[in-house]
Formats: C-alpha cells, sequence, structure tokens
C-alpha cells in the first residue's frame, strides 16, 4: 500500500536527518536547537518520499532499508531542508503571521524571531552542505544536483513563488498567473525533489523530462488540494491554522474556480501527471502517490 511506502520513507529521511543533525557543532545552542525543533516536528515528509520514488522508478532493485547515509538520503535531507527553511520564514509575523506548524508552535512562537530567522538561514544553507557529501556519484552529477535545487529554491523557483504570493494579496486574478505563481512557490521544489532522486540513479534525458513534468503537475495538483483543505478541514487535522488565507484574502484555487472546479483541475492534473510517467520503467509508485496527494485529508 501507498502508505506504507510513505512510511517507509519519512522513517528512512528522520533517521539521515537526524544522524546528519549530530554532525553539527553544539556551540550555540538556540540554533542547533531550533534547527532540530523545526525539522523534527514531522510533516507529510511528501518531497523525499518523491526523491526515493523517483529513485525507484529508474532503479527498483534499490534497498532503502540499509543502515548507511546514501546518496539518496543526502538528497532526501537536503530537499527536506530546503522545504522545513520555507515553512520557519513563512510562520513570521512579517510574511504569513502564523503561530502553529505541524501541530505545534512555530519556531518564532517556541523561541523568538530572531532564532527563526536564523533557523531559517541555517537549514537553507545546510541543504546544500548535505549534497556536496555525496562522494560516490561522479563530481559533475552532484553539481548539478547543486544547480537544480539552488533554481528550484531562490529567485527562479520557490522564493520569487512567495514574493508573487504576497504581492498578489487582495488581489483578483487569472487562472494563468495563479498557476504560474504556484508553479514556482510549491511546484518547483517538488519537481526537484523528483529531478533529484533521478540523478542520484543516472537517468536519461527522456526520463527526466517525463519526471519533470510529472513534477509540473502533481505540484500544482498538490497546492489545489492545499487549498480545498484550508477552507474544509479544521486546525488540528491540517496541523496549522485553517482559513488562513481565506482570512488574508488569498489568491486560491478554490476562490477562482469555487470548490467543486478547484477538486475537477486537481483530479485533471492527477490524471495528467500519472500519464507523463507511464513509460518509465516502473512508474506505479509514483501513481499511487499523485492518487494519494489528490484525495489526501491533511
Amino acid at each position: 500500500m501507498i502508505e506504507d511506502h510513505i512510511n517507509r520513507c519519512r522513517l528512512r529521511v528522520e533517521a539521515a536527518m537526524k544522524a546528519r543533525l549530530k554532525t553539527l557543532p553544539a556551540r550555540s545552542s538556540n540554533l542547533q536547537r531550533s534547527m532540530a525543533y523545526a525539522l523534527n516536528a514531522g510533516g507529510k515528509r511528501l518531497r523525499p518520499a518523491l526523491v526515493y520514488s523517483a529513485a525507484q522508478s529508474l532503479r527498483p532493485q534499490l534497498d532503502f532499508d540499509q543502515p548507511q547515509l546514501s546518496p539518496i538520503d543526502l538528497t532526501a535531507v537536503a530537499i527536506e531542508a530546503i522545504h522545513t527553511y520555507s515553512l520557519v520564514h513563512d510562520d513570521l509575523p512579517a510574511m504569513d503571521d502564523d503561530s502553529i506548524r505541524r501541530g505545534q508552535p512555530t519556531v518564532h512562537i517556541a523561541f523568538d524571531e530572531a532564532t527563526a530567522i536564523l533557523a531559517g538561514d541555517a537549514l537553507l544553507t545546510w541543504a546544500f552542505e548535505n549534497l556536496t557529501e555525496i562522494d560516490s556519484l561522479p563530481p559533475a552529477t552532484v553539481v548539478e544536483m547543486v544547480r537544480v535545487l539552488s533554481k528550484a529554491a531562490g529567485p527562479s523557483g520557490m522564493v520569487e513563488g512567495q514574493a508573487m504570493d504576497m504581492q498578489s494579496t487582495g488581489v483578483m486574478r487569472e487562472l494563468a498567473e495563479l498557476q504560474q505563481l504556484h508553479q514556482h512557490k510549491t511546484g518547483a521544489l517538488i519537481k526537484a525533489a523528483l529531478v533529484l532522486g533521478a540523478l542520484c540513479v543516472a537517468p536519461s534525458p527522456a526520463q527526466k523530462r517525463a519526471l519533470s513534468r510529472y513534477g509540473e503537475a502533481v505540484g500544482l495538483c498538490f497546492q489545489i488540494v492545499d487549498d480545498i483543505l484550508d477552507v474544509t478541514t479544521d486546525s488540528q487535522a491540517l496541523g496549522k491554522t485553517a482559513g488562513k488565507d481565506q482570512q488574508a484574502d488569498k489568491l486560491t484555487y478554490v476562490k477562482l474556480l469555487g470548490l467543486e472546479g478547484a477538486r475537477q483541475e486537481a483530479n485533471r492534473l492527477c490524471d495528467q501527471a500519472c500519464e507523463s510517467i507511464l513509460d518509465l520503467p516502473h512508474p506505479d509508485t509514483l501513481v499511487s502517490l499523485a492518487r494519494h496527494m489528490v484525495n489526501r485529508t491533511h
């Protein structure tokens, strides 16, 4: 079952994160504690699961029960560190100003605002440190991985999407603009997770293109479901403040398409994602992941 696979990926990346956190110096107590607090708070671990699943879609014989920190583990840690940093900064008073994340107080509430800023900075740069620890892949591959992740996380990707999101608040725009926003804010990192997982096992150009197309479609699908859950689910189930986007007058798929229209668009994108990878050697897990995403309840 796909839930078992997701749980295996979660346990694997969480063990890898704990092992990597132990390598950090303990001189600045608040910094290390706040990094660990943010990383260990739980969450879906979707992006690491996509790293592992992309690799398995090309090389299903990979055994993720091995205890060592493999290139795929270090890649999964890197992608989760980037995602977690983005959440820490998104929750700050100057951004979304939220007090709950992953079911617990946000970092700036549990510590203080300055510590939260520094924890996010540290997680961002630590992500690339983890990639550079990969020594069993060709150096050119590691350089490409750094390029893929930095482009997805920076002003060409996630950060640009966040800026677009803040500028769109209170303004009704077209669907194409909303898609562009979330292709940056959410989709760029999801697509990067798939490409990075593939790079761990030497993909062909066609396989990279297929996984990129899957990532683009499933990234938008994931965001639409987030928008739906924001208005249909309570804070306890979500692990964050429900109704926050509506209260802030944010641009969402539900706002533009209505609840039923948003559900139809999510299902369309899920089908598109699944169709894009049918020529991969072993697409079944990624197909199941897409179906799981569109039907999730939190």
